[in-house]
């Protein structure tokens, strides 16, 4: 990998053995704070951005997904993966082309997912053409010579469609056709997470936890390499913020105001 980022090299070595939390920082500030936590890598949630600009998720347009991406590289010093949602195009040529805009932000890695994002329509896209838009991100990224890590989304658990063995076949396909890391977010039992990771060994799998129903150490044992949270530590923030709130609005009290953390010291680090 002579030649390639610094990051995306050791993003890729992080995938090599072992298993590595990757929390997903909502904003610039988030990012630093997590990073002075001393997770080895980051990932951008499409939900959280979402958010800070008063929209719900998957709505912010391309461009300001990828300034996004360059303010929150530029921050920190580890690794980056980008939540790069579907691409934000439908044809394998639309996904190359954003893909090649996306690598060029500072980020190591970035994730395509197989959602149709069509409420009347079947919610994953046909399975042929996504394969294809995989393919195709796979090679936009070999054209960029970044070495920005590729993951496929798998989002059938997402979307209402929680059938496994489509799950596994499409991240199968999705494995041959050049992913370098391969996700189906949502899935929540044991049997799901070792179907996954079996199903496309030697290729590493990343593992949404977004309740407590597993830890970091039984992820390992069952052969997880990469484990992201998606907006979940967004939620917790906008949790507290809205429970104080609340009491404000409601009681005329300010309890919550206390224990609270030195957020100068945290960004000044």
């Amino acid at each position: 990998m002579d030649g390639l980022d610094a990051r995306a090299v050791e993003f890729h070595r992080l995938h090599e053995a072992g298993c590595f939390v990757m929390p997903n920082p909502w904003d610039v500030g988030s990012a630093r704070a997590l990073e002075s936590l001393g997770f080895p890598a980051l990932a951008t949630t499409s939900a959280g951005f979402a958010w800070t600009r008063g929209r719900p998720d998957n709505g912010v347009a391309v461009g300001e997904m990828l300034e996004h991406l360059a303010d929150v590289a530029a921050a920190v010093t580890v690794p980056m993966n980008a939540d790069f949602e579907d691409g934000f195009a439908t044809s394998p040529q639309g996904v190359a082309d954003n893909v090649l805009r996306a690598v060029s932000t500072g980020i190591a890695g970035l994730s395509i997912e197989d959602s149709s994002h069509d409420p009347d329509g079947e919610p994953l896209l046909d399975h042929g053409l996504s394969v294809e838009r995989i393919a195709a991100a796979r090679a936009a990224i070999d054209e960029s010579g970044t070495g920005v890590v590729l993951t496929a989304r798998s989002e059938g658990f997402v979307v209402g469609r929680p059938d496994l063995e489509e799950t596994l076949r499409r991240l199968r396909a999705y494995a041959e056709a050049g992913a370098d890391c391969l996700y189906a977010p949502r899935i929540l039992t044991v049997e799901q997470i070792a179907a996954v990771v079996d199903a496309v060994a030697p290729k590493p799998v990343n593992l949404l936890i977004n309740a407590p129903f597993i830890t970091v150490a039984e992820a390992a044992e069952l052969g997880v390499r990469r484990i992201s949270v998606g907006g979940t530590l967004a939620r917790t923030a906008w949790g507290g913020f809205l429970a104080a709130a609340q009491e404000i609005a409601e009681s005329g009290t300010f309890t919550r105001f206390q224990g609270l953390p030195d957020v100068d010291g945290i960004q000044s680090r």
